[in-house]
Order: structure tokens, then sequence, then C-alpha cells
């Protein structure tokens, strides 16, 4: 699972985009930037919880900033 399928501020995006690209990052989404991890975090610890997400299954969860069409 990966548990950032959408551009993020982490330093892995940072490591991985030129310097010139980085203030494009996001900014195609309705909130107009790129998701903090903080804010993708939650969805990664239901998913892992059984506890919590036990009942979900082949559901996709997009946590996309409002992006409707990821293709």
């Amino acid at each position: 699972m990966n548990p950032r399928p959408h551009p993020d501020r982490s330093h892995d995006a940072d490591a991985h985009v030129p310097l010139d690209g980085l203030a494009q990052v996001g900014s195609e989404t309705p909130v107009g930037r790129p998701a903090q991890p903080e804010e993708t975090a939650p969805t990664c610890v239901y998913l892992a919880s059984d506890a919590d997400s036990g009942f979900t299954v082949g559901e996709a969860i997009a946590v996309t900033g409002g992006e409707t069409d990821t293709r």
C-alpha cells in the first residue's frame, strides 16, 4: 500500500521533485496546495487498524484535496 498516493510536502516529495517544479505540486487541486503528511496520516492509520477498518473491504479512499479525477 502506498500511503501517499497524492503529492504531499513530505521529505520524499522534496527529494524527488525538482525545485522549479516543487512550487507546482498540489496547485491543481481545489485546495491549491499539496497535502501535509498529518492530513493523510489518519487515513493510513484507519486502514492499518483492524479495530476501525476491519469491515472496509475493496474500497478506494481518496484523500485528494478535492481533486475528483486522479487518473
